[in-house]
């Protein structure tokens, strides 16, 4: 009796598992749709003066509440910042990271709208490109077609669109962003010398090593799941390709790169050495100066 009930349990415990394992949520990424603006535009002044890009922007942002994904409205944010004084027409190179920084999302997506009238009935295509809100790098892009109709019903088309392609865009970037949630998101970290300093990568550290050993165990250590590739290292600089950082910091928010470099600076600092750095999307440029 005692072998069968612990049979049943051990049975039970199991199922548990594994329906525990089959029902687990899959952890979705917050998403904002912004209007795509090209060099010079500003995205306030694109997404007030387009009547068909609002149209899909709401449209889009309708289909992806249908799907129970999290969303971020674009008109809450812009009146946000504006009442930040953050959005000006002055402020058109910073304003996207602005606004992306201040909304939280993990991933904005970028529409581009455009209306196609011909003989055998008018369309609207829509150009839809996703990307990872901290790194900048691209995650999935659909082209959605409406079909042709004779009707002047921009919105019925738009709508039209966004259901011809709304679940395709949607699978990949769930499926990209679990991939950037268990892997972490990939950075490029590059380290040069100041051309005035009077030190190169080989020079000996405090500890014995050449800096050049230092650095790298520094950047095994402090990537996520100490993952990295170094594709190249010389006298004066150092290139890593690969560089794994985790979606979010120890508070549960966004972790930005922008720590991942100001860590290093603390790092490298100890050791003796000052460092400026330029970041752009998921690039940093460190370069090393003379010697304190």
């Amino acid at each position: 009796m005692f072998r069968k009930n612990s049979f049943i349990l051990l049975f039970v415990l199991l199922w548990s598992v594994s329906i525990a394992q089959e029902t687990a949520p899959t952890i979705q990424p917050t998403i904002m749709a912004i209007p795509f603006a090209k060099e010079g535009q500003s995205i306030r002044s694109v997404y007030e003066n387009n009547e068909l890009v609002r149209i899909a922007i709401t449209k889009i942002k309708e289909a992806f509440d249908s799907r129970g994904v999290n969303t971020i409205d674009l008109r809450a944010k812009l009146k946000q910042v504006n009442n930040n004084e953050i959005l000006t027409e002055e402020q058109q190179t910073s304003l996207k990271d602005d606004l992306i920084a201040l909304s939280g999302a993990d991933i904005y997506v970028e529409i581009e709208a455009n209306p196609n009238y011909t003989k055998t009935g008018n369309s609207v295509s829509l150009i839809m490109t996703a990307y990872d809100a901290v790194s900048g790098e691209s995650l999935a892009n659909k082209v959605a077609n409406s079909p042709k109709f004779y009707t002047e019903d921009l919105e019925r088309l738009t709508e039209k669109a966004v259901e011809a392609e709304a679940d395709n865009l949607l699978n990949v970037m769930q499926e990209k962003f679990t991939d950037i949630r268990e892997n972490g998101r990939t950075i490029v970290l590059t380290i040069g010398v100041d051309q005035v300093a009077d030190f190169d990568l080989d020079a000996k550290t405090m500890e014995g090593d050449l800096l050049s050993e230092l650095i790298e165990d520094w950047v095994a250590d402090n990537s996520f799941k100490n993952y990295y590739h170094i594709q190249g290292s010389t006298e004066t600089k150092m290139i890593f390709d690969i560089v794994k950082v985790p979606v979010k910091d120890n508070k549960g928010r966004n972790f930005r790169i922008s720590k991942f470099a100001a860590k290093f600076r603390n790092f490298i600092k100890e050791e003796g050495y000052t460092a400026s750095r330029d970041i752009q999307g998921n690039n940093i440029v460190i370069t090393l100066n003379n010697v304190e």
